[in-house]
């Protein structure tokens, strides 16, 4: 009588495929043949790869490309002085770095302005660089901006200046890094400070 309540439980489906897996000849039969499949698949020669390489080795290209030496550093960060005033918290997706009105902005990384920002609010002039990826960063509350939509930037060049626009309470550089969109602390991106 067990036996035939649990039969009824559960969805129709899945009872009759419990129904059929359950019996003892059903799961000898699948056991067996596929004992039976995995020696005969282990059995049967197949093609090794030093075959496959032999029969190509007239088709193989070879395409050498030269990487110039560079010495310039990865990552970098966007003043020259590096002393953070409000770290990167819920509510505040990006660092803040003290630096005096006029203070030269870098990139922390080579790549592309796609975003230039004139306000009397919120981030003041900003500027957005896309480093590929997914990956950008946006530099806030500057004094002056110097680069363009769809200039190219090194960690090299001079993108603006420190300055005290928008919603700010004194003169600082506000950074903040996104992946895919996403605010990421930058100090888990940039090196480390000695």
């Amino acid at each position: 009588m067990d036996k035939l309540r649990s039969f009824r439980r559960g969805n129709k489906i899945s009872r009759f495929f419990r129904h059929i897996f359950e019996h003892r000849k059903i799961q000898s039969v699948l056991g067996s043949n596929l004992a039976v499949m995995l020696i005969a698949s282990s059995l049967v020669p197949g093609t090794t790869n030093a075959q496959f390489l032999q029969s190509n080795e007239a088709d193989a290209v070879i395409v050498v490309q030269e990487t110039p030496l560079s010495t310039e550093h990865g990552v970098a960060f966007p003043l020259e002085k590096v002393k953070i005033n409000q770290g990167y918290h819920f509510f505040h997706p990006g660092i803040d770095l003290d630096g005096e009105i006029g203070d030269p902005v870098k990139p922390i990384m080579g790549g592309r302005v796609i975003e230039i920002q004139h306000s009397r609010f919120a981030y003041g002039n900003a500027i957005t660089i896309s480093h590929g990826s997914g990956l950008t960063s946006l530099y806030a509350h500057l004094s002056k901006i110097e680069v363009e939509v769809g200039q190219e930037v090194t960690i090299h060049t001079k993108i603006g200046e420190v300055g005290s626009t928008g919603y700010s309470t004194g003169s600082h550089l506000h950074l903040e890094i996104r992946d895919s969109g996403r605010p990421i602390s930058p100090l888990s991106f940039l090196p480390r400070r000695n």
